[in-house]
């Protein structure tokens, strides 16, 4: 079996992201470990200047 274009194809079957326990959001991405929208197991909340409401 090849690595290239085929092997795409069997990605993506799993979940990649679950709920998270801190926000609740389903943004705990499984294999990084770590909240996409709060940064949990951060200790302190994920946010940016960039990302702030006008």
């Amino acid at each position: 079996m090849s690595s290239g274009t085929p092997s795409m194809g069997k990605r993506g079957k799993g979940k990649t992201h679950i709920r998270c326990r801190r926000c609740g959001r389903n943004s705990y991405h499984v294999r990084k470990k770590r909240c996409a929208h709060c940064g949990y197991p951060a200790p302190r909340w994920r946010r940016f200047a960039w990302a702030k409401k006008r």
